[in-house]
């Protein structure tokens, strides 16, 4: 989605798709919002406030339906997790995920996460950001929507602490040209972990639905871990 202005245009890297909602999704999005969401506002969040106590601070960047969002908050009770997404159906598929399982470490966002980056998340305040299977925009004259970016990589970098990990994963083999190109051309990361794989050695994270859809289609899947310097 591209949003025109007289003196600029700022390029979104995202489509933001309402789909179908069911009635329970419409229903958890009502009911479960003010337990699990966080409203966007130009101002910094308080990481330890939001949760209740001091820890590391995982961010997933389009968490889709929810499904690994969950499962990974799930499995690791000694961190706090922030989804961004847009998708109104998947988020409310997440909160009610969420619910059920009485994850309590778990805060969603349905907001622009460049936005979110830049005016809500403190500086150096992040462990850890996920990009898993981001909009691949295939052609080539959308390529310019990838969100993998060198500005997003330095943005990207301010909100991870030292040594802080960023993860990408993809099931495109132009986008992995791509990220190897503008991830290593840049200096606020260096290359930690980098697999190929047949979806049999996701890189420290869950299977993913949109991973599956690739792999039914023949895809190769790419992992990366690049660590902030």
């Amino acid at each position: 989605m591209t949003e025109q202005h007289v003196h600029h245009r700022t390029i979104r890297s995202f489509v933001r798709r309402t789909g179908r909602m069911t009635p329970s999704q419409e229903r958890a999005l009502a009911a479960l919002w003010p337990r699990y969401g966080i409203d966007y506002e130009t101002k910094a969040l308080d990481f330890p406030a939001l949760f209740g106590r001091s820890a590391d601070i995982v961010l997933e960047i389009g968490f889709g339906n929810g499904e690994t969002l969950v499962q990974s908050a799930a499995g690791n009770p000694g961190s706090d997790f922030i989804g961004i997404e847009v998708h109104e159906p998947g988020i409310g598929h997440c909160l009610l995920k969420a619910r059920d399982l009485g994850i309590e470490n778990l805060r969603v966002m349905s907001h622009d996460a460049i936005e979110v980056l830049r005016h809500q998340v403190p500086d150096g305040s992040l462990a850890r950001i996920n990009l898993l299977f981001p909009d691949p925009w295939p052609k080539k004259r959308h390529h310019k929507r990838r969100i993998v970016q060198p500005a997003f990589l330095e943005l990207a970098a301010s909100k991870l602490r030292s040594g802080g990990a960023l993860h990408i994963a993809t099931d495109w083999e132009n986008y992995a040209e791509h990220i190897d190109e503008v991830v290593g051309a840049s200096a606020y990361f260096k290359l930690d972990e980098r697999r190929e794989h047949r979806g049999d050695q996701p890189l420290d994270r869950p299977t993913t639905k949109f991973e599956t859809r690739g792999l039914k289609r023949g895809h190769h899947i790419w992992d990366w871990r690049f660590v902030s310097v």
